[in-house]
């Protein structure tokens, strides 16, 4: 039965799932605050169908993958290098992180990039307990006026923009929902 979890849960139609879960992740990432439903796996649990959805659709040979706290388990490993090929590291060499905001804590374990390479930084995947459109006032590129998303810990993030162009890039997943924040938005504290 764990053979048969490893190999099962990939996309149906891998061209054209991919397709649509990369504009739907660019989408997000260029309009911060927007949520999208993303679909076209079943990955094991703790992942949810968006993490799972951007893992597939993101990581190759090439990309290293940390797994964060409940999502280090033995068939989350088998599935995804199965279906990617990503290497598994720890959170100072990863490429992409995945797990709950707290396991992946603390930020400053992330590569941040540098000021010849900022795009070597690394870009986290959030699973959050709800995705909603309120909270603190996002603004930036990509962003008409004011936007608003329900973030984990808006002193951190905001730690984090302040180092742009340098910093991490984030998703934030829940069930089928995505959102973004790239590193280059602006957070406002509520009220």
């Amino acid at each position: 039965m764990a053979a048969h979890i490893q190999f099962s849960g990939g996309f149906q139609n891998a061209p054209v799932d991919a397709a649509h879960a990369f504009r739907a992740a660019m989408t997000v990432m260029a309009r911060p605050g927007e949520i999208r439903s993303v679909s076209g796996c079943q990955p094991p649990a703790p992942l949810s169908v968006a993490a799972g959805t951007l893992l597939l659709t993101l990581c190759d040979p090439d990309t290293k993958v940390h797994l964060a706290g409940a999502t280090d388990a033995d068939a989350v490993r088998q599935w995804l290098t199965f279906h990617t090929g990503a290497p598994l590291t720890d959170a100072t060499e990863a490429d992409f992180a995945v797990g709950t905001w707290q396991a992946l804590g603390p930020l400053n374990q992330y590569r941040v990039g540098t000021p010849e390479y900022p795009d070597r930084s690394a870009t986290l995947i959030v699973e959050c307990e709800a995705l909603h459109k309120t909270g603190p006032g996002l603004t930036g590129p990509g962003i008409k006026g004011t936007a608003h998303l329900s973030l984990p810990d808006v002193r951190a993030l905001q730690t984090n923009a302040s180092l742009y162009p340098l910093g991490c890039d984030f998703f934030f997943t829940c069930g089928d929902k995505l959102a973004a924040l790239p590193r280059s938005t602006q957070i406002k504290d509520r009220g």
